[in-house]
């Protein structure tokens, strides 16, 4: 029976490099490149491929592709460790070729492009010599794709899209924008969509603004506002197949979504961590605070949401490994999902009280935590929405009782019990009902 908590050596030595090189040479630029994904920006040009080439020196470089792409096909417990990591600075996604929404667009890419579509797109997407967005969300919608309103029309060999799109990331910073729209709009619902590859210069595409967080200031965001009008693109701009846009943003989503939970553990360790050094650090009424019961039980809280979160991402993470098949490990992807902005919420806020006021000034990183807590639990799908599919995967577990009572009314299983053993009863004197 294999079942094992350990990392095996060889790993362990390439997740200790990770680590010290995320500490010394990638935690810093986060106070030193504003813009990561801004390729044009010298400062970054100057810093950030030479720390990428060393990433691909050691093998570490796009972990989540295959050898055929440049990867090395790591499986989903290898990336779930090294994500951790990731996610401790805004830089070390892309110093290490996996950042969102990139590593996602360049995994459909490979999955439904053309060999002409990825020559163009997905061979200088995998360099980081381009960047690319994932238009799909709508204002009047958000990302039920059954209420869509941007369509794509034939016209002779091309198509003509026209709509509306919000919150498509980075859409400022790219050149290729991967567009969801409605080509049959009598179609089922799932069927009625398909994807584009739009370059972003294309005649008709309007970024309206740029939407920040809520704590960044007006206009500074990366997540774009954006407008189609009569863009035209030629047939061969067709991702996948026509009318198969969901099976193609679920292949997208699946990923990323488990992805997303593996970098916000290193948010939430970070979160510990701060909160037990200031602990140990800070004094009042005489006392260290992490003398404080009440003190004392937010970090008993934080140590138990961590680690309980971290087995359940590791879980999932082997759950995909071992299937290969996200439809079959569809409810633990949404169960991570579901926990991961609480638990970011949480112990951010409770290293944020800890603070005090300082924990609530722009001096700490914790308010910024607790948006993209809320943020996490609305990309690549609500909370809401994930929680119901999770209850639907563990009901499928169950049936439904054909009796008056539950199966484990007690009152019957005494009866049943105390019938299967009449005899040891009736021999030592006890009535059997």
């Amino acid at each position: 029976m294999a079942w094992d908590f350990e990392t095996d050596p060889e790993f362990q030595q390439e997740l200790d490099w990770i680590d010290a090189f995320i500490r010394e040479e990638i935690e810093p630029l986060d106070f030193v490149i504003e813009h990561p994904y801004q390729i044009t920006d010298p400062i970054r040009a100057e810093i950030i491929p030479p720390l990428q080439a060393k990433v691909k020196e050691r093998g570490l470089w796009a972990c989540h592709l295959g050898p055929e792409l440049g990867g090395p096909g790591y499986g989903q417990v290898k990336l779930a460790l090294m994500n951790e990591m990731l996610g401790r600075a805004r830089c070390a996604p892309i110093v290490f070729g996996a950042q969102a929404p990139d590593s996602g667009n360049s995994e459909i890419l490979a999955h439904y492009g053309t060999e002409a579509q990825k020559a163009r797109w997905l061979e200088p997407l995998l360099a980081n010599e381009i960047v690319s967005a994932f238009s799909m969300t709508e204002p009047q919608g958000g990302a039920d794709p059954k209420v869509f309103r941007t369509s794509a029309v034939r016209d002779g060999d091309d198509w003509i899209l026209n709509g509306e799109k919000w919150f498509t990331s980075n859409a400022r910073y790219a050149s290729l924008l991967i567009v969801m729209a409605v080509t049959n709009p009598d179609a089922s619902a799932y069927r009625q969509q398909s994807m584009f590859l739009v370059p972003i210069d294309t005649p008709g595409v309007e970024l309206v603004r740029n939407v920040g967080l809520g704590n960044e200031p007006e206009g500074e965001g990366a997540h774009a506002y954006m407008r189609y009008t009569d863009v035209r693109v030629p047939g061969d701009a067709l991702l996948g197949p026509q009318g198969g846009a969901f099976e193609v943003a679920q292949t997208r989503l699946g990923g990323g979504r488990v992805h997303h939970a593996m970098r916000t553990l290193g948010l939430v360790q970070r979160s510990l961590d701060m909160m037990a050094e200031r602990a140990l650090s800070r004094s009042t009424q005489g006392e260290e605070l992490s003398k404080k019961q009440l003190v004392q039980q937010m970090i008993a809280d934080s140590w138990l949401d961590l680690e309980t979160y971290r087995l359940l991402v590791m879980r999932t993470a082997w759950r995909i490994d071992k299937y290969q098949d996200y439809l079959k490990v569809r409810g633990d992807i949404s169960a991570v999902k579901a926990m991961m902005p609480r638990v970011l919420h949480d112990v951010a806020t409770r290293a944020l009280q800890i603070h005090g006021s300082l924990g609530v000034s722009n001096e700490m990183p914790f308010v910024e935590y607790i948006v993209q807590s809320h943020h996490m639990g609305l990309a690549d799908g609500p909370t809401e929405v994930h929680k119901i599919t999770l209850a639907r995967q563990v009901l499928r577990e169950y049936e439904a009782t054909a009796g008056l009572f539950p199966t484990t009314h007690l009152p019957e299983l005494r009866e049943k019990a105390r019938e299967k053993y009449a005899d040891v009863l009736k021999k030592h004197g006890q009535p059997v009902r």
